[in-house]
């Protein structure tokens, strides 16, 4: 096939950016000089410290490229809780494998597939599990797929509804537009990053090592805006970078974040500026005020956060696997023993642990057989350690080249 002009035209921008994000050894040579300047001027003050990311797409790039070995002594990178599969409590899931079993056609994505439940239902731990039982768990890549496959059947079905706020709009759209049909309910489980972001930097401040900065999610913040940060910044007085997702766009905002410290700044920038702007998308987040309403939510690893999860409104009510199944809202107390014994997501969710510091990681706990919910989905953080190394060898390649 003969590309035309701004066919090729647009492949050699694509070209060009992977050249600058991605393939530009000087250029992140230099980001990670500025960063170690940074940090000298920082250190007698601040002595450790985190910045800490907010995607899990961040923490694949920063563990998949050994970002962390490029950085100086005392400034740790860590993952806060950038992944909602991990943070969607068992309760939930236990809900859908009930309704799996009585005959409800279960749509899911397929991370969600695998994620455990603290209790068995009927002999199963998860959907995956409870398909092979019997129950007719499907996997979808989103909301539309659900929605064309429940109208070829015609049986009652529940599509899970796990995510941030990048999905929400497109759930938003298909209750608005009245898409569902009538045999198809959503279970809203959709998570808001703003109120977690404040609460994990808040029970961290209280630890010897502080965050310090924040790099912001990027896919999130073309919903939001920059401007969704902005509470964050001001609360806590410390930057806030939304970043993109190539190892010089962490490089960047790590520089950035640094940068304000140094001059005694407290702002949200974006790094993004090729996808995110302030505002966000207008129309998505008026469809969202429109289809949902904000509650308090429980986080898996957290606990209760207020106006941090989305339900259905009552003007689309009809849609709504809570009202339509009689499913309940988990109970407060509930969330305190929310995963198995001796799994330590609960601390590595906000920061607080490493993965290398369960007891079950790479032992009782692998990507090939999960038990906690960390180590499922694709943007867990021990998922991406498990997969990606994290056992000492970048900083080991690092020191003997001289790049720390």
């Amino acid at each position: 096939m003969v590309m035309g002009k701004e066919e090729k035209s647009g492949t050699r921008q694509i070209e060009g950016l992977e050249r600058v994000f991605r393939n530009n050894a000087e250029l992140a040579k230099m980001l990670v000089g500025y960063i170690g300047k940074f940090y000298n001027r920082l250190k007698n003050d601040f002595g450790t410290f985190k910045i800490m990311d907010f995607c899990g797409t961040h923490e694949w790039t920063i563990t998949h490229y050994g970002l962390r070995s490029l950085m100086p002594e005392g400034l740790e990178l860590v993952a806060g809780p950038g992944c909602p599969v991990c943070v969607t409590p068992s309760h939930y899931i236990q809900s859908a494998l009930k309704l799996g079993f009585e005959g409800v056609v279960v749509y899911t994505y397929g991370d969600v597939f695998r994620l455990p439940s603290l209790k068995r239902v009927n002999g199963a731990g998860s959907l995956a599990e409870a398909k092979a039982l019997g129950a007719d768990v499907r996997i979808v890549t989103g909301i539309a797929d659900a929605i064309a496959d429940a109208r070829s059947h015609g049986k009652d079905a529940v599509f899970l509804g796990i995510g941030f706020e990048t999905v929400a709009s497109g759930y938003a759209q298909a209750l608005i537009r009245g898409l569902l049909p009538d045999n198809l309910k959503l279970m809203s489980l959709v998570k808001l990053t703003p109120p977690a972001m404040l609460a994990t930097v808040e029970i961290l401040a209280k630890e010897r090592s502080a965050v310090k900065g924040i790099i912001a999610p990027g896919h999130v913040s073309t919903i939001t805006g920059a401007k969704a940060w902005k509470p964050v910044a001001d609360r806590l007085g410390i930057p806030v970078v939304v970043t993109g997702f190539e190892p010089i766009d962490v490089l960047i905002a790590i520089a950035e974040a640094l940068k304000q410290l140094v001059r005694n700044e407290a702002k949200v920038s974006i790094e993004y500026t090729r996808a995110v702007s302030w505002e966000g998308d207008l129309k998505a987040q008026e469809m969202i005020a429109e289809a949902f309403r904000v509650v308090e939510d429980a986080w898996r690893g957290i606990g209760f956060l207020p106006e941090s999860g989305l339900r259905i409104s009552e003007s689309y009510s009809s849609c709504d696997a809570f009202r339509e199944y009689g499913i309940p809202e988990i109970a407060p107390e509930y969330c305190q023993e929310d995963l198995p014994k001796g799994c330590k997501c609960a601390e590595i969710v906000i920061g607080k642990e490493k993965p290398t510091n369960c007891p079950l990681f790479m032992k009782k706990c692998r990507p090939s057989s999960p038990v906690g919910p960390c180590m499922v989905s694709l943007e867990g953080t021990c998922a991406i350690w498990a997969r990606f190394g994290a056992d000492g060898l970048a900083d080991r390649i690092a020191e003997d080249l001289d790049l720390r």
